[in-house]
């Protein structure tokens, strides 16, 4: 079935991805929004997304994207995109209850399908490649093809890692016969980092350590950090995935400060270690190899208590 036949006879849409949107969330929303603008004029489409990184601001019409929802609009549906639970949806969960129906469109292998319709495919690379088998590649023109792929090499880590299949390969091929730019897509949004960031991150590496028989590395940024190097949680991006690299470790996490006295934790791995089932004791979620979470506590009791849970699973 194509996104045109679970839209028909809707009159009204939202389009919600979840908190802090990555990549793949704002590919994917993004993707689907220029989508339905072009091919289907006649729906009346909002997209609501908390405020998309700069790097991602070649996506046309991001300007268009909604940071606040009034919770009395009534949509006809109400579609959400990488989202893995209800409590995940962003600005615009307050409109979920009241949509005449329910769309979700994911790959985390932890939803437990949230809308009244779902398509969830854990082995797909990320959310775009979801969307994409949902869509015509004939009616995708060069800037929906740019967000799709956007959102794809945000999820494999520009297909180095292990959710990369054929299939994603083959979808990738057919965006870039589009006429996107690939390599400024691929170096703007994933590899670029202002001065701050790279300054970050050495702090980070530089004060970094292993544990558990040297199989787990850990890094921590700590609030004077940020403030020294003039740099938010937006900027954190990346630092977990090259604490990863570190040669004869198995897993990585990272720590960030968090509101209310607690860390944003960031959980890698690179074997058989299941960092989903880490997160998941602490209310988060993910994937295998990649998940997150936030924790309460000091920085030296919430690496005790990710641990601790690492230790079980090495």
């Amino acid at each position: 079935m194509k996104i045109e036949q679970m839209l028909e006879g809707a009159a009204t849409l939202a389009i919600a991805g979840h908190v802090h949107p990555d990549g793949d969330c704002v590919g994917s929303c993004m993707g689907l929004y220029l989508y339905l603008k072009k091919n289907m004029p006649g729906l009346a489409v909002d997209i609501y997304l908390e405020e998309p990184q700069d790097i991602f601001s070649y996506i046309k019409d991001i300007d268009q994207a909604q940071t606040v929802c009034d919770p009395k609009k009534v949509y006809d549906v109400f579609l959400t995109l990488d989202a893995s639970s209800v409590e995940r949806i962003g600005v615009a969960g307050c409109c979920l209850e009241n949509a005449g129906k329910t769309i979700c469109i994911d790959h985390h292998f932890t939803n437990p399908g949230i809308g009244m319709v779902n398509v969830i495919d854990a082995d797909a690379s990320s959310s775009c490649e979801v969307l994409y088998g949902l869509l015509d590649d004939g009616k995708i023109d060069k800037a929906i093809a740019e967000a799709l792929y956007t959102g794809m090499i945000h999820d494999t880590g520009v297909f180095q890692y292990a959710n990369t299949r054929p299939q994603t390969m083959k979808i990738a091929a057919s965006l870039i016969e589009k006429g996107i730019n690939f390599s400024r897509i691929i170096e703007q949004s994933f590899y670029e980092k202002t001065y701050g960031q790279e300054r970050i991150l050495g702090r980070v590496l530089e004060r970094s350590g292993l544990y558990l028989d040297d199989q787990v590395i850990v890094g921590v940024a700590r609030k004077e950090d940020l403030d020294e190097f003039r740099v938010t949680a937006k900027d954190m991006d990346g630092i977990v995935s090259q604490l990863r690299l570190t040669r004869g470790i198995q897993a990585a996490i990272f720590l960030y400060p968090a509101p209310e006295d607690s860390y944003k934790v960031s959980l890698r791995a690179k074997g058989d270690v299941d960092v989903s089932a880490v997160a998941g004791v602490f209310g988060g979620g993910g994937h295998i190899r990649a998940a997150g979470c936030t924790v309460k506590g000091t920085v030296e009791e919430v690496t005790t208590l990710l641990l601790d849970e690492m230790k079980k699973r090495l």
